[in-house]
Parts: C-alpha cells; structure tokens; sequence
C-alpha cells in the first residue's frame, strides 16, 4: 500500500508533500516516514495518509468564490498609483498629525 507524506518544518508552517513511503499498514507506515522524511531536515510533524484517501476538487469541477470576478481583491491589479494621489495623502496625513499636535498643547 502507498502512503503519502506531508511534512511541517516548524510549528505554524504548513505542511507540504514530501514524497510517499510503502508499507503494509499506518503504523509501518509512520515509522518509514519518520526514517525517509522525518530526519533529513528541521521536522516539526509528519502527515501520513494512504494515498487512496487523497483526492481533489479542482476549479473545473466547482466554484470558488462564486461566480463574480472578485480580481479587485488581489493587490497585483492595482499596480499604479498616480502621484497626486499620494500628495493626497501625505497632505492629509500631515494634516492629522498637526490636530493631533494641537489637542494635546490644549488640554489642561
């Protein structure tokens, strides 16, 4: 039987595949992929699934998101930024620090 490995470096990563190990039950299994997977590198935990209980939703298949283009939400479409409007927001930044500065100078 295939089992698939997945491993996580540190706490918080996730956990990426790393390759597969074959063995007659999990806990042969385990043992395998602590051997082959586990000691090369930094392992924090070690996933080990048969490979038949993997499977996949693709974007053929369903819709992620729904069905309106949500392109807006990712930073790469907004990838000018017109220099007044960062006067803009300088100016106003600057205007807000200077308010600021005045309600602490007028407080008792």
């Amino acid at each position: 039987m295939i089992w698939e490995v997945f491993r996580q470096e540190k706490p918080g990563d996730y956990h990426k595949h790393c390759g597969n190990v074959h063995a007659p039950d999990r806990d042969m299994a385990e043992l395998f992929a602590q051997i082959q997977h586990g000691r090369r590198m930094q392992t924090h935990s070690l996933w080990v699934v048969p490979q038949g209980e993997i499977s996949e939703v693709d974007d053929e298949e369903a819709r992620f998101g729904g069905a309106t283009d949500k392109a807006y939400r990712w930073a790469m479409t907004y990838n000018r930024v017109d220099a007044s409007f960062a006067r803009e927001v300088a100016e106003s930044e600057r205007e807000q620090r200077e308010a600021a500065r005045k309600r602490t100078e007028a407080e008792p």
